[in-house]
């Protein structure tokens, strides 16, 4: 009896097969759970999703999607597909494209130069002054994009508080110019940036910078040696969505840089004025715009992932 209780309970290998070193029993067990725990959240998913499609709030639900999906349907079902090489290679078409991908581009890199450190500041600051900030910082997701070129044209404008001394001092002139589409790009899209990279510094571990500064790093040294490569996915999540924010923008460009062919005019104004003349071609350049959001929402897909996952 007691030889059968050995065999049962013996650590260097159970008779089930699960414990033996030279039998690979813990590997095959390691396997076991995990195929289970993956068969677990599909029957979990499953099962969620059966729940949810005979639920009451099914039908609003139902709504919404198509609330939302038909105008995409639309613009698909309406481009002009046979037309589209076409219209795509017109040059107006092209100037429009390269200047909104340079100043998308440019507005990212200044979001990334400024907002990284507002972000840092944000997450590490307590008190009344860090929230009277992070309430300023997070007001143009809220403002209405014309207000906002409006206010840039009152601080940065020739007569504006600060534009008046650049003009007069500098020489420097932003209202409708290309300096300008990046300024206005940046105003609405560096606060995406800022929103992302704070979370991030918020959840990251704060003992390995400790640790970094307790064996003689410098400040500047911890944050990139240390902070930034904690807090890579939602910097480049963040990066993504301000680019396309700034591929986007719209209101504050027309009101505070102009709409210049050649030199304020991207994709957004340029569908603005074709769909009062061409709109076919206005179709056209949405889909490409609308192209670039779908990249971007793909790019960003395995982050929101893991948070589910995660959650």
């Amino acid at each position: 009896m007691s030889g059968a209780a050995e065999g049962l309970t013996s650590p260097a290998g159970d008779r089930w097969g699960n414990g033996g070193a030279g039998s690979g029993g813990s590997r095959n067990g390691g396997s076991r759970t995990s195929g289970f725990r993956k068969r677990s959240r599909r029957h979990r998913w499953a099962t969620g999703t059966r729940s949810a499609l005979t639920s009451p709030l099914a039908v609003p639900a139902a709504v919404a999607v198509a609330f939302l999906f038909l105008p995409l349907l639309g613009l698909l079902v309406r481009a002009p597909w046979r037309g589209l090489p076409r219209l795509l290679t017109d040059p107006l078409v092209l100037t429009a494209l390269r200047l909104s991908l340079v100043s998308a581009t440019a507005a990212t890199g200044l979001s990334l130069l400024l907002g990284v450190p507002l972000a840092w500041v944000l997450a590490r600051a307590g008190g009344p002054v860090a929230r009277l900030l992070r309430a300023l910082v997070t007001l143009p997701l809220v403002l209405p994009p014309v207000v906002g070129g409006v206010a840039l044209l009152l601080a940065l404008g020739r007569r504006g508080i600060v534009g008046q001394y650049l003009d007069s001092w500098f020489g420097i002139t932003l209202p409708f110019t290309t300096a300008g589409v990046v300024v206005a790009e940046t105003f609405v899209a560096m606060p995406f940036l800022v929103v992302s990279v704070e979370g991030a510094l918020r959840s990251a571990d704060r003992g390995l910078e400790d640790a970094a500064a307790t064996l003689g790093a410098r400040p500047l040294t911890v944050f990139r040696r240390v902070t930034l490569p904690l807090i890579v996915p939602s910097l480049v999540a963040g990066a993504v969505l301000s680019w396309a924010r700034a591929l986007g923008e719209f209101g504050a460009t027309i009101t505070f840089a102009g709409n210049f062919p050649g030199t304020t005019q991207t994709m957004p104004l340029l569908v603005y004025v074709l769909l009062q003349s061409d709109p076919e071609a206005a179709v056209a350049v949405s889909l490409v715009l609308l192209t670039v959001s779908v990249v971007a929402l793909a790019t960003l897909r395995d982050r929101w992932l893991r948070q589910g996952a995660s959650a």
